[in-house]
């Protein structure tokens, strides 16, 4: 069966994934984008995501190349997607990477607010999914076990952090990627407010430290102790 997987998720040393007064000029709160310095940098998200040569190789972009693998389709929050609220005023918002998004496979966006689907360049699609976290997961089951004929791809969760932890609270997510940056946010959206890792049966199990950040791999081992 194919993983949920959160892959390239940085937080600051204090745990947030956000900074305070996320914005059209902030989509990541105030200082929140100090947090991806380690990924900008490395070949993989130049090549994959801006279409350009050149970058930082090693275990950071190894990491960052990791993400990609044998992925399907990937499931997003409506923050990940854009910065309108409620229903939609129009169609004209399609997303924050311009005409050529960097996904290439369908993307399931969580909202309350219904919309047609989106089709861009590539192979990517935006699907709007009204009925929850549990139809947004199958329906990208779906779709990425249909781009793999020799079996199940996975999916891939992106942010925002509420949608992260919506998945996380109902166990869904089988394996976190947390890359844990020397920053201090100081206030903005916490990561793990209002979850118990451990008793949700995740571990540890992978830790890798490089010059700009700490790679930590949380699995899910075990449920709930009854």
């Amino acid at each position: 069966m194919s993983q949920l997987r959160v892959s390239c998720f940085s937080i600051s040393l204090d745990g947030f994934a956000a900074g305070p007064q996320q914005s059209l000029e902030n989509p990541m709160g105030v200082n929140g984008l100090e947090s991806q310095d380690w990924q900008f940098a490395t070949a993989t998200f130049q090549r994959r995501v801006l279409g350009q040569t050149g970058g930082e190789t090693g275990p950071d972009d190894d990491f960052v190349t990791r993400g990609f693998e044998n992925v399907g389709a990937w499931i997003m929050g409506r923050n990940m997607f854009g910065p309108v609220r409620g229903s939609w005023p129009d169609e004209s918002w399609q997303g924050w990477w311009g005409d050529n998004p960097p996904f290439h496979m369908p993307v399931f966006v969580l909202t309350h607010h219904p919309r047609d689907p989106v089709e861009m360049p590539d192979g990517t699609t935006f699907y709007f999914v009204t009925q929850g976290i549990h139809a947004a997961l199958e329906r990208a089951r779906e779709a990425a076990g249909a781009r793999e004929a020799a079996g199940d791809r996975d999916v891939r969760l992106g942010g925002g952090i509420a949608t992260v932890q919506q998945y996380l609270r109902a166990q869904l997510v089988d394996e976190l990627h947390l890359a844990v940056t020397p920053i201090l946010l100081g206030a903005g959206e916490h990561l793990f407010t209002g979850l118990d890792m451990r008793a949700l049966g995740y571990r540890c199990v992978e830790r890798v430290t490089t010059k700009k950040v700490t790679h930590m791999v949380l699995r899910r081992i075990a449920a709930r102790a009854s």
